[in-house]
Order: C-alpha cells, then sequence, then structure tokens
C-alpha cells in the first residue's frame, strides 16, 4: 500500500512529501486547490503519457516518486520475470524532463513505461468520475465477471488458443491471396520456363563458345601463324631444331677432352626434346584450326539467344539464367500444389475454431455463475444505498464470432423503481446512482482482488444524506480488509470516516502560487468539516454538527 509520495516541480507544486496511513483516509480541499494536479502526478507515476506543460515554470524536470509497503501482496514473481531486485518496500519514480524526454524507475533500477505501467495496476487503483463512463463499456462488465469467476488459467488458455487460431486464419488468407495472384502470372511463368528449357543452357558454355567463335572468326590468320612458327623450328635450312641438334653434337664431340661440354650438352639435348614436342604440338593445332563459316555462325547463334535471354532477365551470366529456371520450376510446382495447401490450411483453421468454441464454452460456464453471484451481491450492496426497491440484472448473450476475450457478450440491467422496466444502466441511472452502483462494483471487486491502494477521486457526486454515510460505510469497510482506500471528498459525512484526513490548499507569496497537502491533527478536522457544512463563514452549529460527524461530542 502507498506509504508516501513526493512531488517536485509539477504544476503549482514546488515541493511536496506526504505519508500515508492503511485503512481509510480523506482528502478534501476547495475546488481548483491542486486536488487533481495530485492525481495527475501519481498518473504520471503509474505510466501514463507524460506532458511538459505540466513541468512547473523555470525547472527543468519533475520528479514524482511513491513508497509502497508490498510484503503482503506476493508480487515476486513480477521482479523475477523482469530482471528486478524485490523489496518489500517498492519505490516507483518518474522523472520528466523539458525537453520531453522521461525516465521511469522501479528501486531505482532503470525501468520501461511499460514494466511502471504493469507494476502499477497491480499497486493503486484510481477511480476518477470519468471512470463512471465504463460502467456502460462491454468490455468493463466483462472484466467484472472475469475477476469475480477468477478464470485467469481458463481465459489465459483460450487466448493461446484464439491467437493461434487467428493466425492462422491469417496465413490462410495469405495462402489464398498468393495462389490468387500465382495462378493470375501461372501463364507468363510457364511460357518463361518453357523458353528457358528450351534453350536447354549448361553451366560454363559461355565461356566455352566466345573463346570457340574467337578461334574461327581468325580461323586463318591463326592457321597462317602456326604454320609460320613451325617452319622456323622445322626447316631444313635455318630451322631453329636443326641448328640445336648440330651443336649439341658438337657438345658431345668436345666432352672427352672438356669436361663442361657435358653439362652444356645436357642441356641443349633437354632444349632439343622440349622444342620438338612444341614443334609437333603446333603442327598439330595447325591441322585442327580451319575456316568454318557454318560453325561460326552456328556458334554465334547460340551465343545471341544466350545474350538475348540474359538482357531479357536481366542477369549476366548462364549460372544465374540457370537459377531462373529452377526458380519459375519451383513457382510453378506450388501453383499447382496450392489447392492441397489451402484444404490442409482450412482444415487446421477449422481445427482451431472447434478447440476455441470448446474453451469458450469453459468461459461462458464461469462467467455465467459470476454473473448470478454479481446479481446477488449488487443488489444486496444497492438496497443500503437508498435503492429499496432496485433490481440488478447481467443479460448474457453470444458473439457472432469468438472474441479475444471468449464469445460472451455481457450488458448489465438496471431498474431502481418497482414499475421500472430493466434497461441498459447508463440509459436509466442517474448521476447519483451511477456512483452508487460503480463504488459497489469496486467493493465487490476488492474482495476479490489482492489490490493494495484505491483511490477514488469524487465518487461520491450527486449524493448526500444518509447514502453518502452508506457510501462512507463502504469505504471504510474497504479499507479495513488489509487495503487502503484514499477517497477525495467534498461531502462531510465522507470526510468525517476517515481514520486520517488530508487537506489540499493553494497558498501565495509575492511571486507565484502553491499547492500544498498536510494532514490535519484532530481540531484542525473540526473546522474543515463545518466549513465543509457551512462555507467560508465558520457558524457555531457547523462547528457542533462537526464535531458530531467525528465523534467527538459538543
Amino acid at each position: 500500500m502507498l506509504r508516501s509520495l513526493y512531488i517536485q516541480n509539477y504544476a503549482l507544486i514546488e515541493k511536496l512529501d506526504i505519508g500515508f496511513d492503511a485503512g481509510f483516509s480523506v482528502i478534501t480541499g476547495e475546488t481548483g486547490a491542486g486536488k487533481s494536479i495530485i492525481l495527475g502526478a501519481i498518473g504520471l507515476m503509474l505510466g501514463q503519457r507524460a506532458d511538459v506543460k505540466a513541468i512547473r515554470q523555470g525547472a527543468s524536470k519533475c520528479v514524482i516518486e511513491a513508497r509502497f509497503d508490498i510484503s503482503a501482496y506476493g508480487m515476486q514473481p513480477f521482479f523475477e520475470e523482469n530482471e528486478l531486485e524485490y523489496e518489500d518496500e517498492c519505490i516507483l519514480r518518474r522523472e520528466v524532463y523539458a525537453s520531453g524526454k522521461s525516465r521511469a524507475f522501479i528501486n531505482d533500477t532503470p525501468a520501461s513505461l511499460v514494466q511502471m505501467k504493469e507494476l502499477g495496476e497491480q499497486l493503486i487503483d484510481v477511480h476518477s468520475q470519468h471512470q463512471n463512463l465504463l460502467l456502460n463499456k462491454e468490455g468493463f462488465q466483462l472484466n467484472v465477471l472475469d475477476i469475480l469467476s477468477h478464470n485467469d488459467e481458463q481465459l489465459s488458455v483460450y487466448q493461446s488458443l484464439y491467437k493461434d487460431w487467428k493466425q492462422a486464419q491469417q496465413d490462410l488468407e495469405d495462402l489464398i491471396a498468393r495462389a490468387e495472384q500465382n495462378k493470375a502470372d501461372e501463364d507468363y511463368i510457364r511460357f518463361q520456363l518453357e523458353q528457358l528449357e528450351e534453350a536447354n543452357l549448361a553451366a560454363g558454355e559461355q565461356e566455352e563458345l566466345e573463346q570457340e567463335a574467337d578461334t574461327l572468326s581468325h580461323a586463318e590468320e591463326i592457321k597462317a601463324g602456326l604454320f609460320r612458327a613451325g617452319q622456323l623450328l622445322t626447316s631444313d635450312e635455318g630451322g631453329l631444331l636443326a641448328s640445336l641438334k648440330e651443336s649439341l653434337n658438337t657438345m658431345l664431340a668436345l666432352q672427352k677432352v672438356y669436361s663442361p661440354a657435358t653439362e652444356l650438352a645436357e642441356r641443349l639435348e633437354s632444349t632439343y626434346i622440349e622444342l620438338k614436342d612444341v614443334s609437333q604440338e603446333i603442327s598439330s593445332q595447325e591441322e585442327d584450326v580451319e575456316f568454318n563459316p557454318d560453325r561460326l555462325e552456328e556458334v554465334n547463334d547460340r551465343l545471341n539467344l544466350i545474350y538475348t535471354l540474359q538482357q531479357k532477365h536481366r542477369v549476366a551470366t548462364v549460372g544465374e539464367l540457370l537459377t531462373l529456371t529452377e526458380e519459375y520450376s519451383a513457382k510453378l510446382a506450388a501453383i499447382t500444389s496450392y489447392d492441397e495447401r489451402i484444404a490442409g490450411q482450412t482444415a487446421l483453421c477449422d481445427t482451431l475454431y472447434n478447440k476455441v468454441k470448446k474453451q469458450a464454452a469453459v468461459l461462458t460456464k464461469t462467467r455465467v455463475k459470476a454473473a448470478l453471484e454479481v446479481e446477488k451481491q449488487m443488489t444486496s450492496r444497492l438496497v443500503p444505498l437508498g435503492m429499496p426497491n432496485v433490481r440488478f440484472q447481467v443479460e448474457m448473450g453470444m458473439r457472432k464470432e469468438p472474441g479475444v476475450h471468449g464469445e460472451d457478450t455481457v450488458n448489465f440491467l438496471f431498474s431502481a423503481n418497482k414499475n421500472g422496466a430493466l434497461q441498459n444502466i447508463s440509459s436509466v441511472a442517474s448521476g447519483g446512482e451511477i456512483a452508487r452502483v460503480m463504488l459497489s462494483i469496486k467493493a465487490m471487486i476488492a474482495g476479490a482482488v489482492k489490490l493494495p491502494t484505491i483511490v477514488f477521486d469524487e465518487i461520491d457526486t450527486g449524493v448526500s444524506g444518509e447514502i453518502a454515510d452508506r457510501m462512507a460505510d463502504i469505504m471504510q469497510e474497504m479499507g479495513e480488509q488489509d487495503r487502503q482506500v484514499i477517497s477525495i471528498t467534498h461531502l462531510p459525512q465522507i470526510a468525517a470516516r476517515g481514520c486520517a484526513h488530508y487537506k489540499v490548499y493553494k497558498q501565495d507569496n509575492e511571486t507565484e502560487t502553491n499547492s500544498h497537502i498536510r494532514r490535519l491533527a484532530d481540531g484542525e478536522r473540526v473546522e474543515e468539516i463545518a466549513h465543509m457544512l457551512s462555507g467560508a463563514t465558520l457558524t457555531e452549529a457547523a462547528l457542533n454538527n462537526a464535531k458530531v460527524l467525528l465523534g467527538v461530542g459538543k
């Protein structure tokens, strides 16, 4: 529960540091004194969107920090899941800078706003007047049933199945869309594939063909060059091989009288053998090279086909054309298999849908039981709040299609009069009646949820007298159940019932206006409640009445 609240440089608050007790506390103050500012600061601390305009003029940042005692609420799992250090005293801090940046901390460890909001929702529930509008929202009404039915596990199983089903549906829609698109492209893909397959391309053939084309185009030049080179080697008159053979024989003759000639002879012999082999190779290649116009035309036609395909498909190699052939082949195969794949995906959707429906029925069963309990509890809670003829009914129906929370629809029906027809609660209930209904719902939910702190912001709007007393009873009772209830109120009957009483007020100095909050002593409470009874003029009758409300006598 909330132990202390620290606010610095937020709106009209320069610096505020206030402690809170367990049980039922009240906050009072004139309209415009700054109660909404405190609620706004709490909202920031609970992860709401920051507005730099809320930073006090002239300050570089504002800070909101709250300390909670969470020792009795079993929140260790949240800290473990988020890799945060757990302590019985939890500190939430939010810093908003004039530059627009914002930082969040949990136990002095940097945290995300998502983490702060998730934790904050487990620590404190702020009920402001606008939340009365939630009463007619189906999601809120359904949530009431789920809280009271304790169906967290069943809902979690359902939502997991629902997520799988919706994903399977999306996959089916994507598959159908791809099938339709590909079938529309089938003729094009088939034509491209047939053209590529008819080309009968082979890896590496382009390079071989280009080399062959060069050879065929220069056949006469190549043949003449090879013949000339061969003649220079083998001619009987002045040929290189004949001269080399004569040099070899000379060295062989000298080696008997000149020993170095032996090595020279060996080298000449090796050279002679190599050149003779070269000569034979040149002769062989000369015979192979011939001018063949038909073959050159055939090679050029093949190359032109390859170049045309490359230009058409915007690739540079035969290898890329072969890859493209494989891709077209795979697409064509996929097109022919779409019907089978769609049938399989449809069957999966049907299977998951049946599981969703089955689990939805489990949820419905828990909610129907909870609905009966809601009707019973709401009637018993509203009768003492000045509605002796109240009728409260939970109308349940079924959605056309399962939703993320199941297939149930919920509508709270209400009538405060004997002869009044049951109608949608927001259509027939007055502001004061809605306030009492919401308080009763909050009290009912509080019994099912272990929420440390509840803040009511003027939930008593539109009620007075004995009804205000009864509402104070409910809030006081809620505060006695290991829970902290803080009520911001304008009603003296409710203000008098708080175990602790805080006053919000403005104070001016020469240059600025500041909002403050402080806890009132017993004597100060008498005057504050007397002012709430009589207004600015403090009368003896109001003081005596305030003492009676506080139970301190005249």
